[in-house]
Formats: structure tokens, sequence, C-alpha cells
């Protein structure tokens, strides 16, 4: 089991007319993702309404922030106990027998052209053995055509153009992978983390994109951009694209400072608890769902 001791603090400054924030940075709740304790607070005296979505148990928190300075401190202890599969073991769910709220994620979405692409998946991946190697195969593929290089992306950048620019960060792999697994029929969902084990050289420690690929009848962890830990992954949000999960969605004037972040993962054989490690088993933190029988 991994245990993980989180810190989260933002900070914005707010114009005189003070703004809307949705907030997406508390960590979900699942079978295999556990928060033991928590803590969220504000410097301001505002409310916080919060609705936790019922099928992917992320969690949203509402808030109108006073003009001034406005600081988030987000604490957590949150305890991964993996599903764990070899990979020769997790096979592809046909089509027909995908749970209905699995196929929204077989579909284009803004940042993720999968319908452009059907040409390319299946000159490279369309002869493979259909299952975790196979997607395997597509991130190894999105390693090898797309370079992490920070301050290369905007906001607007999408999967084709990271492809033509073959240059991106987190998100833009993560765009690339999640629209390559949709044209293969594979549903895939963005996820977002931090980028635990992350190279210093890249900078401070951030949130981080991943991908997730409904495989087994349940979402198991890739991550194309190959800079992080996979088995430290604490999942904040899932969507279709990026502009499902933004860890933070703004209304208003508001000047932005870089976030804080700090992941420290425990070490205590005695309670069980290992620290991350890059494995090669297929990790999910998702309960999974029952198989879809043809005619049920």
């Amino acid at each position: 089991m991994i245990r993980i001791n989180l810190l989260l603090e933002l900070n914005y400054q707010i114009d005189q007319h003070g703004a809307d924030f949705i907030f997406n940075v508390q960590a979900a709740q699942t079978r295999h993702q556990r928060v033991s304790s928590e803590s969220l607070t504000l410097n301001q005296p505002v409310a916080m309404l919060t609705h936790t979505d019922p099928i992917t148990g992320s969690r949203f928190m509402r808030l109108t922030a006073q003009p001034g300075h406005l600081r988030l401190i987000y604490t957590a202890t949150v305890d991964l106990d993996h599903h764990r599969a070899h990979p020769g073991e997790i096979h592809e769910v046909p089509v027909r027998q995908l749970p209905p709220e699995v196929l929204t994620y077989l579909y284009p979405s803004r940042y993720c052209q999968s319908d452009r692409l059907g040409r390319l998946v299946m000159k490279e991946f369309g002869s493979l053995w259909q299952g975790y190697n196979r997607v395997q195969a597509i991130q190894e593929w999105v390693q090898r055509n797309v370079k992490f290089t920070s301050n290369t992306s905007n906001s607007n950048t999408s999967a084709l153009d990271t492809l033509i620019d073959q240059v991106g960060v987190c998100r833009d792999f993560a765009h690339v992978m999640i629209a390559l697994c949709r044209a293969a029929n594979l549903p895939a969902r963005m996820a977002t983390g931090t980028d635990f084990g992350a190279d210093p050289v890249l900078g401070p420690s951030d949130f981080h994109a991943y991908v997730e690929v409904y495989l087994d009848n349940r979402w198991y962890i890739f991550d194309p951009s190959g800079t992080a830990i996979p088995m430290a992954f604490i999942r904040f949000g899932t969507g279709r694209d990026a502009a499902d999960v933004a860890f933070a969605t703004i209304f208003g004037g508001v000047t932005s400072q870089a976030p804080i972040i700090s992941a420290i993962a425990v070490q205590d054989g005695a309670q069980g608890f290992t620290l991350p490690y890059h494995c090669m088993d297929g990790l999910s933190t998702d309960a999974g769902n029952p198989v879809v029988r043809e005619g049920a």
C-alpha cells in the first residue's frame, strides 16, 4: 500500500469586483484510493458549496471570493491500495459490453479529435493483440513521437496540434494518447494528480495530467509523458479532456501565482506502507464495473 501526505497551496490576487471559483483539488474517494484525513482552509470568510460526482468521485468546490488576496490550503493523507493485474491478463472490452457511463469516453472531444486519427491508428496499431499491451504500445508511440518541452503549448493546443509540433507538456501527451485510444475503440479519459517522482530539472512539483483507459471493466492508469511515477498518482478529477478537469476555473479579474505542491510518500513496513516505484503491472484505483452481457 502507498500512503501520500499531500499539501497544496493556491494563491490569487482578485480585483475590486471579486471573482467566482470552481476548484477540483480534493482527492477523490474510491474503493482503492482512501482519504484517511484532510483539511481545506481559506484565508477569506466565504461560503463554500461542494459537489461530488457520483460516478467518478471527482469533488468540486464553488465559492465567491472578495477583492484582495485569496489563499487556499489543502492537506490530505491518502492511501492507495491499487488493483493490480498482469498485462497479459488484461483484455479489451467490446463496445457492446461497455457500461453506459463509459460510452462518452469513446467519442471525440474538444482537445481529442479521435475521428481524425482512424487511418493512423489502423496503420500503427490495427494488427496488434487487443488488450493492455496494445494500449502500452500506443503510450510508447506517443513517447517516441512527442518530446516533453516546457512552455511549448497553451490552453488551445489540441492533440492534432501536438502531433504536428511533436512537443508538449503532460496534458498534451495525455490528449494525444486519449485521441489515439478512442480512434482504436478504446474508452480513454484524462485524470489529474500531482507529478510525484518527476525529475527536479523539470521544475517545482506541479499538477499532472495522465490517462485512464477502460480495460477488463475498470479504468487502468497510464502516464504517456513518462515524467512521474504512476503508483503515486492521487486522482483529483477525471473527464473527457483538459476542459473537464481544470484544478481551478475562474470567473473574474484574477492574477494567479504558481501552485505550491508537496507530495511525500510514507515508508513504514510495520503498517504496510511502501515507497512508490515503477512497475510492470497494470494499476487501477477504480472499483470496477460488472460485465454488461449482450441482451442484458
